[in-house]
């Protein structure tokens, strides 16, 4: 899964990336050099912990999260031409698996008070001029060629849509209209997680009323964190970290309150698969069928997938091995229909 951060000039977002991957971190790196930071974490699953007190494997791996901290829309901090996003920042949003905007919950460094609202709607009708863009042209093609007249008759109800001022979250789509938009990579089409940087007064608050009810309008997850505390939490050894979080009333460092978000947001559940060689945590989508969760695995399982034997993570736990799982009954094979659940420990037989 990969998460791009971005953010009006000021808002604190290369903060808000350092607290979310541990990395030390420039302000205004990624805008001021043309580059973007990548930081890479690994979901915190407790389930993988206790398989591998079991299991004692080889190698223990966690699903993972790849941030990538974009190029504010609009230039640098502190720069006065605010024209809108430039190509190489669309290019790297449309690259991404999911957005995260981050606002300034804060007065700036010339006292002006925080705007997040605003932020939200420039940052909205920006990604929407950016959608419409591709659609009126793709729709001049479709016009002129008159090759395909139910793409043409999609993307025009595409285009009414955006035309509107509503991004294409808010658009019922068929899973074939869906599955044919895909290569797109709609900006107003991803998921969208806001996460409201507040000064360390701020820290444990919830969201002021006004903002929340915008993102729950809007569909969108809502996150509230200091970004600078934030930070220099992750950067701290795990000791001093549970004590300093403990200290500031606060139960886990933002980047678990991020993911366990990003997760509701993108609906991804965790497969489990355990055995003396690795025990490992595969993020899969809700509602996948189980050949399409084994090729998350490897395409060739998928290809040649013949059953799944599934076991609950806390059976397994409880029983101890996947032999006294099957003498209770707590092991079960499934077929091609089987829909994976979270928290499922799963393996797959396949035609090589």
């Amino acid at each position: 899964m990969k998460i791009g951060v971005v953010g009006l000039p000021g808002c604190g977002k290369s903060t808000v990336f350092g607290a979310l991957t541990g990395m030390p971190v420039e302000t205004g790196y990624a805008a001021g050099s043309g580059k973007a930071n990548l930081g890479v974490v690994k979901v915190p699953d407790p389930r993988v912990d206790a398989l591998a007190r079991l299991y004692t494997p080889k190698k223990t791996t966690y699903a993972e999260v790849t941030f990538t901290d974009l190029a504010n829309p609009g230039g640098a901090a502190g720069s006065a031409d605010r024209g809108g996003l430039d190509r190489a920042t669309l290019n790297a949003m449309r690259d991404v698996d999911a957005l995260c905007q981050v606002l300034r919950g804060f007065p700036d460094a010339a006292g002006a008070a925080p705007d997040p609202l605003g932020e939200m709607a420039e940052l909205e009708t920006e990604t929407i001029l950016a959608d419409l863009e591709i659609v009126e042209q793709r729709v001049a093609r479709l016009r002129k060629d008159r090759s395909d007249p139910r793409e043409l008759a999609l993307q025009e109800r595409i285009q009414a849509h955006l035309e509107s001022e509503q991004p294409l979250r808010s658009m019922t789509l068929s899973e074939a209209e869906e599955k044919s938009i895909t290569g797109y990579a709609f900006l107003t089409r991803k998921p969208l997680l806001l996460v409201l940087n507040v000064p360390e007064e701020g820290i444990g608050e919830a969201a002021p009323d006004d903002v929340q009810q915008a993102a729950d309008e809007r569909g969108l997850g809502l996150v509230v964190l200091s970004a600078q505390i934030e930070m220099d939490i992750a950067q701290m050894e795990a000791e001093d970290q549970n004590e300093f979080l403990e200290s500031l009333g606060l139960e886990e460092p933002a980047s678990h309150r991020f993911i366990r978000a990003a997760y509701g947001l993108l609906d991804l559940i965790a497969m489990l698969t355990a055995g003396p060689d690795e025990c490992r945590a595969w993020a899969v989508r809700r509602d996948t069928p189980a050949p399409a969760a084994a090729g998350k695995i490897h395409s060739d399982i998928e290809r040649g997938f013949i059953r799944a034997e599934v076991i609950r993570w806390d059976d397994l736990v409880a029983e101890g091995s996947e032999a006294k799982c099957r003498d209770a009954g707590k092991l079960r094979v499934e077929g091609k229909d089987y829909v994976v659940q979270d928290g499922d420990v799963v393996h797959f037989r396949f035609n090589v």
